[in-house]
């Protein structure tokens, strides 16, 4: 890449924070400008629904790097401003407030949005989401003693703003569709547990239960009403159901898309001159041979380290296990890979005690772990499934076997 090369990144959450300071890493000395439509640099996105709720963190605590990191490194920081269209034939972005800007390199990284729910009432004050630190403010200020929440949606996000409002002396209740909490992310063994956990804190849960509307008073809302009726009431309703990523821009450029902006192992889109990383994305995951789109920031630093290094001429990295975590409480929740194709389950510890793991395995491959309070089989895991050793199932099972010795 010449050294004179413009470098354009639209999003500037944490995968394109991380394209950045990556390409000054390596060794870029060329103009980056970066574009992010909040008024905030660059910031830690998963604190939002844990130490930013409790009042444990703010604005500036979680920034990737401090202000003065892109003064000094001759970044271009423009914030609340996003890119309206993406002209590929002139390679240009133009911009919300008219600005025009020119790039050889271009790089999406403008994430995902929540998805909301198209129904009566969503429009009511006290009808939250939380994915930036603006959300996280208002849901901060609308829970507390004495106060009721309701969480739509019992996914891990969910179940962590149900936490903090507990830890906030608010009462909390969980709704979901499915017939248990993390339906779609998590084995029906952890979904109990985490159920169980919760409702020891005080969580209540409605499961199997549709949400019909949002009702409300004077423009605020009071309750939810489910689809048979009744209505859950509260001074605050959180909607967690999923996201959609922001991929629009993208599409109409006539970028590939399918669920997704389609990449390569480089997160090189279908044009030579743009890259996209981070939840926009769908990728290759290279250990399973299949496309799949992730939100995580591990994946961010990941596609973010690709960017850069192809950029910039430097060997690709290899090719990582996707890991997740989620903090509920007193509990550490670690996951490596995706049970994709996985026959079996094997269960390792004492789940009674807030201390183990659920491996799942395709035959005698390790495909993915869920590990509770248990790094040492989050950690051999998550190296089991990159190696693709084939593992034994009753040495993985006898928590006395250590797990140095299953990994060898």
């Amino acid at each position: 890449m010449p050294p004179e090369a413009r470098i354009v990144i639209l999003g500037a959450g944490h995968a394109g924070g991380s394209a950045v300071a990556f390409l000054r890493q390596y060794g870029f000395a060329g103009p980056i400008t970066l574009i992010g439509d909040e008024p905030h640099a660059p910031y830690q996105r998963p604190p939002l629904s844990k130490a930013w709720l409790k009042g444990e963190a703010d604005a500036n605590s979680l920034l990737l790097k401090p202000a003065a990191f892109y003064v000094e490194q001759n970044i271009d920081l423009r914030l609340s401003v996003g890119a309206k269209a993406i002209d590929r034939a002139a390679k240009t972005v133009t911009l919300s407030d008219g600005n025009v800007v020119d790039y050889d390199v271009l790089v999406i990284a403008t994430g995902a949005r929540a998805r909301r729910l198209p129904i009566p009432g969503a429009d009511l004050y006290g009808v939250l989401e939380l994915r930036n630190a603006a959300d996280a403010e208002k849901l901060k200020t609308a829970i507390g003693p004495g106060k009721r929440l309701a969480v739509v949606g019992g996914g891990y996000v969910g179940l962590e703003v149900a936490a903090s409002g507990r830890a906030l002396g608010a009462a909390s209740v969980v709704i979901e569709r499915e017939a248990r909490v993390l339906a779609r992310v998590a084995c029906p063994a952890l979904s109990g547990f985490f159920q169980d956990y919760h409702q020891a804190q005080g969580v209540e849960f409605e499961l199997n239960a549709g949400v019909e509307a949002f009702v409300g008073d004077e423009g605020k809302i009071t309750g939810v009403r489910l689809s048979d009726g009744r209505v859950i009431a509260c001074d605050a309703a959180v909607v967690g159901v999923g996201a959609i990523p922001n991929d629009e821009i993208a599409g109409a450029a006539g970028l590939a898309l399918d669920g997704g902006i389609v990449v390569d192992e480089n997160a090189r889109t279908s044009d030579p001159a743009i890259f996209a990383i981070g939840d926009v994305t769908r990728r290759p995951l290279p250990l399973y041979n299949r496309m799949h789109r992730l939100e995580s920031v591990p994946n961010a630093l990941e596609q973010a380290k690709l960017v850069a290094s192809a950029i910039t001429g430097r060997k690709a990295p290899a090719p990582e296990v996707p890991w997740f975590w989620s903090d509920q409480y007193d509990l550490k929740l670690q996951i490596a890979g995706i049970p994709f194709d996985a026959d079996r389950i094997v269960i390792r510890g004492k789940v009674e005690a807030a201390k183990f793991a659920v491996f799942h395995l395709k035959g005698s491959q390790l495909v993915a772990v869920e590990a509770v309070n248990a790094p040492p089989e989050f950690m051999a895991g998550k190296m089991l499934i990159g190696n693709g050793k084939p593992v034994d199932a009753d040495k993985l099972a006898n928590d006395a076997v250590s797990m140095k010795e299953v990994a060898a």
